[in-house]
């Protein structure tokens, strides 16, 4: 089988790549990432005897109906995926997820290939916080939930979503998608919320919630979200969303066990972001209006990445007390990699 995995130097994508080469040894594995801020291509080294790597744009129409004619499945990570980023700047949501997508879809429906759609479950937007003495406050998403997405990176998303779903329907794609929550694990940008907390940690830091640190959301371990992957690639109804997430968590209870283990004060709150109202669900129960944290919308326990990057890092601060969408490196850099990749050229991505 020869696996087209767009996005696959990201967190997600990265763990999917070896979750694919560990579980399926005779899979040809074909890798395209743009490599921006959030793609590193050192997280597929361990595997890299095993993946072709192409740096590209999944909107360069060109290149992507290249790659697809070579391969008997598409899984589609690639994706803008930082609430604050898309308030600073949503041009890179719009195409990637947008764009890219569509560019994606027409490439699988020429040659005949298998499509499966990554998606959140940021599209279902929002829940009031649960009362305890009001059962119809527990409400939980699920795959019949409307979409009501609510900034520059849900609403992208929730479109690509519907454009998956379109093409199932006028022109009969395979395709399949997949509406997770949280995740943590290996690999995961220093930019979320979970190694956020522990670089702080690490630096002696006082860990920082906004809002009053009420909001639940749920946490999936990226292994987890990548065998329910397969499981829906294999088993799943073309057109249908699948949702996938566990037990729901809030950010102060996630932040306190980090704390628990350091001589770290335990979590501040604040409500200094300026940012849209928290459009991260799930099973999880977010206050309309409620600031968001910075931190991003996905977490993990310790990396190397995460503990090596001071906590000052994450993204110039820009006047008021947000966070700016962190500079792309220059599309026409060269950057190092691996030698033992078997690399394919392709031209650098259009911005």
């Amino acid at each position: 089988m020869k696996v087209l995995v767009t996005g696959g130097a990201g967190f997600i994508g990265a763990n999917f790549v070896h979750h694919t080469v560990r579980t399926r040894p005779g899979a040809e594995v074909t890798v395209l990432d743009a490599l921006t801020y959030a793609g590193d291509l050192s997280s597929l080294a361990p595997v890299s005897a095993g993946v072709a790597f192409v740096q590209g744009d999944v909107a360069d129409a060109a290149l992507v109906d290249g790659l697809v004619a070579d391969a008997d499945i598409v899984v589609h990570f690639a994706a803008e995926s930082h609430n604050d980023n898309s308030l600073a700047d949503p041009s890179p949501f719009v195409r990637t997820n947008l764009v890219g997508t569509f560019t994606l879809l027409e490439a699988v429906r020429r040659h005949g290939v298998r499509y499966h759609h990554i998606s959140t479950d940021e599209v279902y937007g929002d829940l009031p916080l649960r009362d305890p003495a009001d059962p119809a406050t527990d409400r939980k998403f699920t795959e019949e939930t409307p979409y009501n997405p609510s900034s520059p990176y849900s609403s992208t998303k929730a479109g690509s979503d519907l454009l998956v779903r379109a093409w199932v329907r006028s022109f009969g794609v395979q395709a399949t998608i997949s509406n997770c929550s949280n995740n943590y694990g290996p690999y995961q940008h220093v930019e979320k919320f979970i190694p956020r907390q522990i670089t702080n940690l690490i630096d002696g830091v006082r860990p920082k919630l906004y809002g009053a640190g009420l909001n639940v959301r749920d946490w999936i371990h990226v292994d987890d979200h990548n065998a329910a992957v397969w499981r829906i690639i294999e088993d799943g109804k073309p057109g249908r969303p699948t949702s996938s997430g566990p037990t729901a968590k809030s950010p102060t209870s996630m932040s306190s066990g980090p704390c628990s283990r350091s001589s770290a004060a335990t979590p501040t709150t604040s409500t200094t972001s300026p940012t849209a109202p928290d459009t991260t669900c799930g099973t999880r129960s977010t206050p309309r209006g409620s600031a968001p944290s910075s931190a991003g919308r996905r977490g993990t326990p310790t990396s190397a990445r995460a503990s090596r990057r001071p906590s000052t890092g994450t993204a110039p601060t820009r006047r008021g007390g947000g966070r700016a969408r962190q500079p792309r490196r220059p599309s026409t850099a060269r950057r190092a990699r691996p030698e033992r990749f078997r690399r394919v050229t392709g031209p650098a991505p259009a911005r």
